[in-house]
């Protein structure tokens, strides 16, 4: 995406600082909803519901407008706007187009992934609390539905400056287990909740998006408490009594601003896998609150998200909904958060480095296997994580693999049959190459060998031949760990093979 070579901001390390920048971030909105909205704006038979349930499609345009009006009522002893049609009957129609033409338009797919995938998951946190609280609590409907499309916005903008830091603290925190307090200090220099607190102030967010915040930072005791009690889901009679006997936090619990929070909580952890323990502790509190069968929680579950991937699924962008037909147990590698992290300036210099090697004339490497070498270690300095070379036989009938990177031993003595997969054989038949993404993984995958597939789980991939003397001699096959692509890798994927083409041509001319 072209967004996503920008030259980075600066990044912040004090809250202060953090919030001036995050403030002052202007979010794209989809062409296509802002041609819509302005379109509604000037006609005069739309009433501001019709506007504001257009300008819902966006996330981005809906927080927009609410903190304009807000912004417009600070320092008032009005009342914060808490959802779309109140702020723009604060604003005005023309006050609302001019905010409208000072927003970045772009083509949807043009707008970067991290801040999609982000907004995705708030729209499946907003099917969540739909689905499970709205109707029960009728009357706040409306508290529910914005609280829970709001409550991650405060990262919206970091994704659009920061992507790569919002990655690893996926990475560090969700995956590897190690502490948030420690991981945030060093990659934010503060902590996130402060920095989510801290804008949800300043942009007058919705009550129950800073109430579950400040849950989430001051009120671990009582959440520990419920989550013991939570956890005994098999004896409701005596979960009732144990919050009986604790009115306190049963009155703790009951509060309607948690719906927003338990929401969010669903649709992030569903992001991981949803037998993960993160899945599990927000299915639990969901049915103690709700006072409802686990096993129904999870039925509910799994239907809104599937509603929710119906209505807001994009084919470069992962939806939970999308594995609840995998086995039990099985993970994507990568949960797909963000796309994988740009190459930094130090990772792209040892990458030219070794293109340079490859590019040496004449050829310095003694034999195959030396030049592949370099090969492997030039698509791992690219920014992949999993990389398999494959050389063709002299009949095109069988591949071996000749090199491999982040694979198990094992894989060495693994040899593809060709005529087995026709994907191999569009590859070998002439230069190509294959990009999976969740929206062609399971037509491209039930094309490849299981033997090559499993090695690189998660639904995202990249396959191609390279040519010497007008002949495919080798398939090169790299992932960034089954989660999205970094597009600044992909393009760098592209060069290194051709790279390495040029070194196999000088190789065998030497």
């Amino acid at each position: 995406m072209a967004n996503e070579t920008n030259v980075p901001t600066p990044k912040p390390t004090t809250l202060e600082s953090w919030v001036k920048l995050l403030d002052g971030v202007r979010l794209p909105v989809p062409q296509t909803s802002h041609d819509r909205v302005c379109k509604a704006i000037r006609d005069n038979r739309s009433s501001l519901r019709d506007i504001a349930e257009l300008m819902q499609e966006s996330p981005a345009l809906a927080l927009s407008v609410i903190r304009e009006a807000n912004r417009h009522t600070h320092g008032s002893m009005t009342e914060p706007a808490e959802n779309l049609e109140v702020a723009i009957n604060r604003l005005g129609l023309k006050r609302t187009e001019e905010l409208l033409d000072r927003l970045p338009a772009e083509p949807q797919l043009q707008i970067p992934v991290a801040l999609r995938q982000l907004q995705l998951i708030s729209q499946h946190a907003t099917q969540q609390a739909n689905g499970f609280f709205a109707s029960r609590l009728a009357r706040l409907w409306q508290d529910i539905h914005w609280g829970s499309l709001l409550f991650l916005s405060p990262l919206w903008p970091m994704a659009l400056t920061h992507p790569q830091l919002l990655e690893e603290w996926e990475l560090r925190v969700i995956h590897k287990g190690e502490s948030a307090r420690k991981v945030e200090k060093q990659l934010f220099g503060v902590r996130l909740l402060e920095i989510c607190l801290a804008l949800v102030d300043v942009w007058r967010l919705p009550i129950w998006v800073q109430q579950g915040y400040r849950l989430l930072r001051s009120e671990q005791r009582e959440l520990v408490k419920v989550l013991r009690i939570a956890r005994d889901s098999d004896h409701p009679l005596r979960q009732q009594n144990r919050l009986d006997d604790d009115p306190t936090l049963r009155r703790w619990l009951n509060q309607p601003a948690n719906t927003v929070l338990l929401a969010n909580g669903l649709a992030l952890a569903a992001q991981q896998a949803w037998d993960s323990p993160h899945c599990e502790r927000w299915q639990y509190l969901t049915s103690l609150y709700l006072q409802m069968p686990m096993d129904e929680v999870q039925q509910q579950l799994h239907q809104q998200a599937a509603n929710s991937a119906r209505q807001h699924a994009m084919p470069d962008l992962w939806h939970p909904a999308e594995s609840l037909i995998w086995p039990p147990g099985a993970h994507r590698v990568h949960a797909g958060l963000l796309p994988a992290p740009a190459p930094t300036a130090e990772d792209l210099a040892k990458w030219r480095k070794q293109c340079a090697e490859l590019l040496v004339e004449p050829s310095r490497f003694t034999n195959a296997m030396h030049l592949t070498t370099s090969a492997r270690d030039a698509l791992v300095a690219c920014g992949m994580r999993r990389v398999m070379i494959l050389m063709a036989d002299r009949t095109h009938a069988n591949l071996r693999v000749h090199q491999t990177a982040g694979l198990p031993k094992e894989v060495a003595g693994l040899n593809l049959v060709v005529s087995q997969s026709t994907v191999l054989q569009r590859l070998l038949a002439q230069q190509a190459q294959v990009r999976l993404t969740p929206a062609n993984n399971a037509q491209f995958s039930a094309l490849l060998p299981a033997s090559l597939r499993n090695q690189f789980s998660g639904e995202h991939l990249l396959l191609r031949s390279l040519v010497n003397n007008g002949r495919v001699i080798m398939i090169v096959v790299a992932d960034q760990g089954g989660g999205p692509f970094s597009e600044i890798t992909v393009q760098a994927f592209g060069k290194t093979a051709q790279c390495i083409e040029k070194a196999l041509h000088s190789f065998s001319h030497r």
